[in-house]
């Protein structure tokens, strides 16, 4: 099992920045992508930056060139460091893990609200 927990949400003006932070804890050592989906009100939930066990990263193209995806591995956490954001980025953002033990599983944090004001 993986727990996941993110922070670091909240309120800022467009164009403003800000860093979140998901925390993995459990059976992370067999983690095979880590990264953020975000959901906006009647929208479907979408990948915005993950990143493999590899160090393979993919970006949304709507956020390439603002958002940064990293890693910190001594400390289980997964940030999502967010530039020049949007009112568009405005959503709910969910760390999302993916696991393979001896089959596939995939586990979400509870979210954290990003709201962009214009």
């Amino acid at each position: 099992q993986v727990q996941l927990v993110e922070s670091g949400g909240g309120l800022v003006q467009a164009g403003g920045s800000l860093r979140l932070s998901c925390a993995a804890s459990g059976s992370t050592f067999s983690i095979n992508r880590i990264g953020w989906y975000r959901q906006a009100p009647g929208k479907q939930r979408e990948l915005v930056a993950v990143i493999t066990s590899g160090g393979i990263i993919t970006y949304a193209d709507s956020v390439k060139g603002r958002f940064t995806i990293s890693r910190d591995n001594a400390k289980n956490t997964v940030y999502l460091q967010m530039n020049s954001l949007k009112p568009e980025d405005t959503a709910v953002y969910y760390c999302n893990a993916v696991r393979y033990s001896t089959t596939w599983s995939t586990y979400w944090g509870q979210g954290t609200q990003v709201t962009v004001s214009s």
